[in-house]
């Protein structure tokens, strides 16, 4: 299984015959670079979504209107793209399981928002936000937090589904921060990988990992920063 990572929470899986963007926010993300759009989405066969916020819904009406492919996410959210011209949509809800032919998803429970500002200004409500856990047959369960704070259920996702790799937020302000989400990581889960994200990408953000690799003081040879746009295999 391969991983490639494109920067805030933004990511590709390629597993057997499905490559998977998830949350593939690249334009006008600072830490990709627009002209590698097409290669970024090459061959895509599902978009999944964690929820409906700008930064994470991102390209997906153009890449599934150029590429055909699924997008999943929350009942509300993909229902809102079907009307923005998506035509393939696989509606699931926090606790539910979506199964294809290489891979499953699982929406969990994150602790967030999701909306977005329509052209006259009123905002949509977009569903619950949600975490998402990848179950592949060819690599170990991926953990993508989504956007979220620290919750005591975690634990409940550690038993429930053992994940190995995590994508965890730590940026702080609209995420859990650094100590924070070093502490989730730590408490509740036995993580493998642990790929920092939503960071450094908005002034508001932390500007780098740094204070999060040094809050997972013993655990922090767990931590990887992958190169924007570099595939890893796992």
């Amino acid at each position: 299984m391969k991983i490639t990572y494109f920067g805030h929470s933004a990511f590709r899986i390629e597993t057997g015959a499905s490559v998977i963007l998830v949350d593939p926010f690249l334009s006008g993300n600072p830490h990709f670079k627009a002209a590698d759009i097409e290669a970024a989405a090459h061959g895509v066969t599902h978009i999944v979504l964690s929820h409906g916020h700008s930064d994470h819904v991102g390209d997906t009406v153009q890449l599934a209107k150029a590429h055909g492919c699924k997008v999943v996410g929350t009942y509300e959210l993909v229902s809102w793209l079907s009307k923005k011209g998506v035509e393939t949509i696989e509606p699931g809800n926090t606790g539910g399981t979506i199964v294809f032919d290489d891979f499953s998803v699982t929406l969990t429970q994150a602790f967030h928002s999701s909306g977005e500002m329509e052209a006259d200004g009123t905002v949509t409500y977009l569903g619950m936000p949600n975490g998402l856990v990848f179950h592949f047959g060819d690599g170990p369960t991926v953990y993508h937090m989504g956007d979220t704070d620290i919750f005591g259920d975690m634990a409940l996702i550690e038993e429930l589904h053992a994940p190995k790799i995590a994508m965890v937020p730590i940026g702080d302000r609209l995420t859990m921060g650094a100590a924070v989400a070093a502490l989730a990581c730590r408490r509740y889960f036995n993580f493998d990988t642990i790929i920092p994200i939503h960071w450094g990408t908005m002034p508001i953000l932390d500007p780098n990992p740094q204070k999060f690799i040094e809050s997972m003081e013993g655990d922090a040879h767990k931590v990887k920063v992958p190169e924007v746009g570099v595939p890893f295999e796992v």
